[in-house]
């Protein structure tokens, strides 16, 4: 299944910071292309870098979430946070989510470093981030309707299949990762759940008391 769109006919702003940060993840990559290897090991998320020195590598924490690995990881992301995105920024407006977003990203990368101490491998992508903006998505509109492209056709399925399937994804991934080695490249599904995780708990805390909040 993959969602191509949801309803938006309930929106109210709209969303500038959901929209910069899709431009924004989209020049950095060609800045990344650009600058080759050298650039993503720079400015790229290494855990036992980082761990090494915390201080030089700080910008990394923040860097990190605007670099992919490719056009195909870049595109996905980009997808799932335009969907996504401009509903939950509504919810909180443009600053809070902003807020909402990096906070989500730094859980992310830190739940990644948890189960991968002593590697060196580059961990880089919005990925984490975007798992918040789920995470917040499903808590706010469990009832939403999304666009889902199945074969040829196009139907709408309740967020709470569309994301919930995702999530038994990435746990059931992460389960298995945890026991994988640190030595080769891959998916950081422990960062997609620590995400996820982050943008749940920080929905509760940023959203306000509006009851009409919990409604799609």
């Amino acid at each position: 299944m993959l969602p191509i769109g949801d309803d938006n006919s309930s929106r109210r702003l709209i969303p500038l910071v959901t929209y910069a940060l899709i431009v924004l993840n989209i020049l950095f990559f060609l800045v990344e292309m650009s600058g080759g290897d050298a650039f993503i090991v720079q400015w790229a998320f290494i855990p036992s870098r980082f761990l090494a020195n915390p201080v030089a590598d700080f910008p990394t924490l923040f860097t990190s979430m605007f670099m992919h690995a490719g056009l195909l990881h870049l595109g996905g992301n980009m997808l799932y946070l335009w969907i996504f995105g401009d509903n939950v920024e509504d919810r909180f407006g443009h600053t809070k989510f902003l807020i909402f977003y990096l906070l989500c990203g730094l859980g992310a990368t830190f739940a990644q470093l948890m189960f991968s101490l002593d590697s060196n491998i580059p961990n880089l992508g919005a990925s984490g981030a975007i798992a918040g903006v789920l995470g917040s998505y499903i808590l706010m509109f469990p009832k939403g309707r999304i666009r889902v492209l199945q074969g040829q056709r196009v139907v709408q399925a309740p967020a709470l299949m569309v994301i919930g399937f995702w999530i038994v994804l990435q746990l059931f991934s992460g389960i298995g990762s945890i026991a994988a080695t640190t030595d080769t490249g891959g998916v950081a599904y422990m960062a997609h759940i620590g995400g996820f995780v982050a943008g749940f708990v920080l929905t509760f805390l940023l959203r306000g008391n509006t009851s009409t909040q919990l409604t799609a």
